[in-house]
């Protein structure tokens, strides 16, 4: 009777999801709010003006600062792609510079890396589930941290990722300093303006309406990218299971990273891709070797929301940040795990961090805060 009336309620649940035509419609509906979300940041943080945008950003202008507050955003909304996105949105409206920017889309790589980390805490009381969770979940930020430790330098010397970025940014809509008239601008204009004219009708003015604006932005962007990773979920849920045991049983490389790539860009987020390893591999179901590639194909197939959020924008180097992004992500494939010599480091590092971690479990806590929350605090403190 019992088995029955839980088939029952089973049944009840499901007849009331959304088919999947609508469910995509909702989608649709919810990536067009997504965009009206960044268009409204941009125009709040133009009507604050250059002194109070001077004031709000003054320690961006620090490379490494600017670095250690994209991770500490990351980690506080739990999302590259929303941290990402609102840098997008700061450089469409002029606050930030690419040069600027750039760091700290780094920082939001390593820290959307927090989210698996955690996942792996949850085996922790068991010593070898545990150890294989948290290499599969640290894997990815020893791959992470390696390709900023490489590529910033190189950056900040030759800015070779935002020159390249650029250069593609040029070729799609035209040079930096030109206004770049979006198809897609225009239609998010008529809710962003009634936006700007709501805050204005209630009194609001100067710096409280473009704080105001940058608030709805802000709550808009995570609220919409939210609802889109839930509902992309549950339409390629089965599809995701099916693939991962399929594709990843049989081996690792190419294929294991296209495969992080679709899926991260079909649920929109690269924590769910990462974090549906970590089960998988403290089972031992997976090897690390094989996860390890996933997590890099997770990498690239997150900027595509960044790149969705420039469509939003008026000036080209939203475009490029956007970019910028994607080409890091590949630059630290391309050297890091294309070139063999280089390829095991962060499996190896992984590891050792692991075999400490089930000896010393409140290791594995501290690295966590250490990690992901006090040096990017001291970072910002220090250096802005």
């Amino acid at each position: 009777m019992t088995g029955s009336v839980i088939a029952e309620d089973l049944h009840k649940r499901r007849s009331l999801e959304l088919p999947a035509p609508a469910r995509s419609g909702v989608v649709l509906g919810l990536i067009y709010l997504f965009l009206v979300g960044v268009s409204s940041l941009e125009t709040g943080i133009k009507i604050m003006g250059a002194d109070t945008q001077e004031q709000l950003f003054s320690a961006v202008s620090n490379p490494i600062a600017g670095l250690c507050i994209g991770i500490l955003g990351t980690v506080l909304v739990q999302s590259s792609s929303a941290s990402t996105s609102v840098i997008v949105g700061l450089v469409a409206s002029g606050a930030l510079g690419v040069d600027q920017a750039v760091p700290m889309v780094m920082g939001a790589n390593i820290g959307t890396t927090v989210t698996n980390t955690l996942v792996s805490l949850g085996h922790v009381r068991q010593s070898n589930e545990f150890k294989r969770a948290f290499a599969a979940a640290t894997v990815h930020d020893f791959f992470n941290v390696m390709a900023v430790v490489v590529l910033l330098p190189i950056e900040l010397a030759f800015g070779l990722i935002s020159g390249i970025a650029e250069r593609v940014s040029e070729l799609l809509v035209g040079s930096a300093g030109s206004e770049w008239k979006s198809p897609i601008k225009a239609w998010v204009k008529g809710p962003v303006g009634w936006l700007e004219d709501f805050w204005g009708a209630i009194g609001l003015d100067g710096n409280w309406q473009g704080t105001a604006m940058v608030l709805t932005g802000l709550v808009v962007i995570l609220a919409a990218l939210t609802l889109i990773t839930k509902n992309m979920r549950k339409l390629v849920a089965d599809r995701v299971e099916r693939s991962v045991n399929a594709i990843l049983g049989k081996g690792g490389g190419a294929v294991a990273l296209l495969l992080g790539l679709v899926i991260t860009i079909a649920v929109q987020s690269s924590s769910i891709t990462t974090s549906i390893l970590i089960p998988l591999s403290a089972a031992g179901v997976l090897s690390l070797r094989n996860a390890y590639p996933v997590t890099l194909g997770a990498n690239v197939g997150t900027t595509i929301t960044a790149l969705l959020a420039a469509l939003a924008a008026s000036r080209p180097e939203a475009l490029t940040v956007g970019l910028a992004h994607t080409t890091f992500n590949l630059a630290g494939i391309l050297l890091l795990y294309v070139l063999p010599f280089a390829r095991d480091v962060p499996v190896r590092l992984a590891e050792g961090l692991a075999e400490i971690a089930v000896e010393r479990r409140a290791w594995a806590v501290a690295y966590v805060v250490g990690a992901f929350i006090i040096v990017p605090l001291i970072g910002v403190t220090l250096l802005r």
